[in-house]
């Protein structure tokens, strides 16, 4: 099993109606996303709406989902200011945190020697774990693979990538040169079947947070050589793919209405990502009821 386990989700924040954060939710849907087919839980990441979170939020956020489950706790402590980032990783170390989350630095667009220095100094500044995470649709920056191999090879406690750069074929490349221990994890739900076929250890997840049970099986699948089985729920998951972002509905809004749906008060996102799309419950419904959890609600398979 992976220090962190096979299947994760990158969980949504919880605000109440005014906007404010909502620790009680949070810890109640941390516990059930435990229950319901996660290993482990990623927190203040892009899902988290991590970018309209104070620091103090952010820690808050963490300890309160760490004080709630005994499932690892990985913690988005990124920034695109280094200083800030190693002061997050601190704060969230502090309040127990089982690793790190530190995505690329955004907008500022550093060269790859910078990315190497600043994911060396933040490694340097904890005893735990780090996970780096490649996203450049969202960045504007790649971590080069080579980059990506100098950090694994040479520092420690960086032990992980969550992927989602989006080229399988550079991937494979990437595992067959990392150490043994070193762990990759899908960062795109689209591509996880893919992923985890070359070798990935398991998904860092969105639509996870309805079909934990769904992933399970298909690492499970996967695992025991049986493609065609991990086929199959990979082609039953795609309405589920489709559904977690689109241009008009981008992520995290549409798992916060399918939170909503299922039973948790998560609220809408903080501006500018609180508009919601006229009949996007009704879609959230057709995708929900062609689950494992839609069926066990009751919701009528279509």
């Amino acid at each position: 099993m992976p220090r962190f386990g096979r299947v994760l989700t990158a969980m949504v924040t919880p605000f109440t109606s005014s906007g404010d954060l909502d620790l009680d939710e949070a810890q109640r849907l941390a516990q059930w996303l435990i229950e319901n087919g996660n290993d482990g839980l990623v927190i203040a990441g892009t899902t988290g709406e991590s970018p309209t979170l104070t620091h103090d939020e952010q820690i808050a956020l963490i300890e309160a989902v760490v004080n709630s489950t005994d499932a690892p706790v990985i913690a988005g402590t990124g920034s695109n200011d280094t200083m800030a980032a190693i002061e997050l990783t601190h704060r969230a170390q502090l309040v127990g945190a089982s690793g790190i989350l530190s995505v690329t630095p955004y907008y500022n667009r550093p060269s790859q020697q910078g990315l190497l220095e600043h994911f060396t100094r933040i490694a340097d500044s904890t005893d735990l774990p780090v996970m780096l995470y490649d996203i450049p649709i969202r960045s504007g920056r790649k971590i080069e693979t080579e980059t990506i191999l100098e950090l694994a090879n040479n520092i420690e406690n960086i032990v992980a990538l969550k992927d989602a750069a989006g080229d399988p074929s550079e991937t494979a490349y990437l595992l067959s040169e990392t150490p043994d221990e070193f762990e990759v994890y899908s960062g795109d739900d689209s591509l996880n079947l893919a992923l985890l076929s070359i070798g990935a250890s398991g998904v860092v997840g969105v639509a996870t947070h309805w079909s934990g049970a769904e992933h399970q099986n298909l690492v499970n699948a996967i695992l025991d050589g049986d493609y065609a089985k991990a086929k199959m729920i990979n082609q039953s998951l795609q309405s589920s793919f489709a559904f977690e972002s689109s241009l008009d509905a981008p992520n995290p809004i549409p798992t916060k209405v399918m939170m909503n749906l299922i039973g948790f008060n998560v609220g809408k996102g903080r501006p500018p990502m609180d508009t919601i799309p006229e009949g996007l419950e009704i879609t959230a419904r057709d995708v929900l009821s062609a689950t494992i959890l839609g069926s066990a609600m009751g919701f009528p398979k279509k």
